[in-house]
């Protein structure tokens, strides 16, 4: 009976998140009056960068709730001795986090950043341009074979259309990045489908397939909503670093004084010679 009933929770509560998810929207072409348009500036307004699987308000970041909508219970399936590794970095995650030292973010951890990505768009051509440690993608057709033993920060994106959505199949993920701030993470092996959907004017819905035979029990979903960036001027502002004494790189506002050590920018004040 227990079971029985347990089982029914579980069926609701999948019921429940497919029954939110918004109905079907048809958003603008570009000017081959084909491909749909994706462009502009957006950004997630809540906080799984710092767990996915959800957590608490600390330390001036608002609560967040669980981004994981499969398996329904909103925890990643992890085997035990991956979830072992992932209580270590947990502990050491205000030291061990590598997007603290200026590495990439990664895939899908880039899209959930506090901070905004940009879409650049043109019939046949897709890319997204992160503000957070100058990330870019360029998303390469599918029908190309993912590069062989590579294993990069942001890894290597094939895609193509199913109608209005953009799937996205990503390979040759590096093992050292992070999927948030609780050290959440994947091996060398993950594999992940992503799908970028217009679900209204200014929200774009965003979904990964992830699955990790070497750390994961079994394959599992992650969904979340990013919005579009209106203010006037919004744009991708300098993403910067610098050392400290002990040789480890902090990221630096782009409004520091000292963000200027490191980057000229006289350049963009004094008309080109001619």
């Amino acid at each position: 009976m227990m079971a029985a009933g347990l089982l029914a929770m579980l069926a609701a509560a999948a019921a429940d998140q497919t029954a939110s998810r918004p109905a079907s929207f048809s958003p603008g072409r570009l000017w081959d009056g084909k491909t749909p348009d994706f462009r502009g500036i957006w950004q997630v307004r809540d906080t799984p960068f710092a767990n996915i699987e959800g957590h608490a308000a600390e330390k001036g970041i608002a609560a967040s709730k669980s981004i994981v909508v499969d398996p329904p219970d909103g925890k990643i399936p992890y085997k035990p001795e991956s979830l072992a590794k992932r209580q270590v970095n947990s502990r050491a995650r205000a030291t061990a986090d590598p997007s603290l030292k200026c590495y990439q973010a990664g895939v899908p951890r880039a899209t959930y950043l506090p901070t905004p990505l940009q879409i650049l768009q043109s019939p046949g051509n897709f890319a997204i341009v992160y503000q957070e440690n100058h990330a870019f993608r360029v998303f390469q057709p599918e029908g190309r074979p993912h590069f062989d033993n590579a294993d990069w920060w942001m890894g290597d994106t094939r895609y193509r259309w199913e109608g209005e959505t953009l799937v996205a199949d990503v390979a040759s993920l590096t093992d050292e990045s992070w999927l948030d701030g609780a050290g959440n993470f994947h091996s060398t092996e993950v594999h992940i489908v992503e799908r970028y959907r217009i679900i209204g004017v200014d929200s774009l819905e965003y979904e990964a397939r992830i699955e990790d035979p070497v750390v994961y029990s079994r394959a599992w979903t992650l969904r979340t909503i990013l919005h579009r960036v209106k203010q006037p001027g919004a744009r991708i502002v300098e993403d910067e670093c610098l050392e400290d004494t002990n040789g480890v790189r902090h990221h630096v506002s782009p409004s520091d004084p000292r963000n200027l050590l490191r980057s000229d920018y006289s350049r963009w004040k004094t008309p080109a010679a001619r």
